[in-house]
């Protein structure tokens, strides 16, 4: 199995679980804050939109943070923008050459320190950021008042 095949399946495999995470949301609670350091739960939720606008600035061989765009108003937008997004970044991996993954994209690696990367570093980072940020959302899900689901295993709310 190549990597880019290992990343597909693996990123497959993740993206179900996100989404459980995602559509037991209280859409009333978007606006939760834990901390003024904190990102509110739309920003965090949004965030796994700009993950793969990530990917496919990696896949472009240009990462344009500036470009970003801001989270829309309802948890059934961000959803529907991520389902959508994730089918497209798929779509655009299988095609990719695995040669084209192994070129390289400006990346940070470091505080101040851009580097040339290569591209399926760059994916294979901004998958386990999903996967770290839905860990994050499972905290704010619990504050606020929702039933956490299965991810990696049983919680309070859906016990095995």
């Amino acid at each position: 199995m190549s990597e880019k095949e290992q990343f597909l399946r693996t990123w497959e495999r993740e993206f179900p679980t996100t989404l459980k995470v995602l559509r037991a949301y209280p859409s009333a609670k978007l606006d939760l804050k834990p901390h003024a350091k904190s990102k509110s739960a739309r920003e965090l939720a949004w965030n796994f939109v700009l993950e793969e606008r990530v990917i496919d600035g990696a896949l472009q061989g240009k990462i344009d943070f500036a470009q970003m765009p801001a989270p829309p108003a309802t948890c059934d937008e961000i959803i529907r923008t991520y389902e959508q997004s994730h089918k497209e970044m798929v779509e655009k991996i299988r095609q990719t050459p695995e040669a084209d993954l192994n070129k390289t994209v400006g990346w940070m690696t470091g505080p101040k320190q851009p580097a040339e990367v290569r591209r399926m570093d760059v994916l294979w980072t901004a998958l386990m950021d999903m996967v770290h940020h839905r860990g994050q959302m499972s905290v704010y899900l619990r504050m606020a008042d929702g039933k956490v689901p299965s991810i990696y295993g049983p919680t309070a709310d859906e016990p095995w």
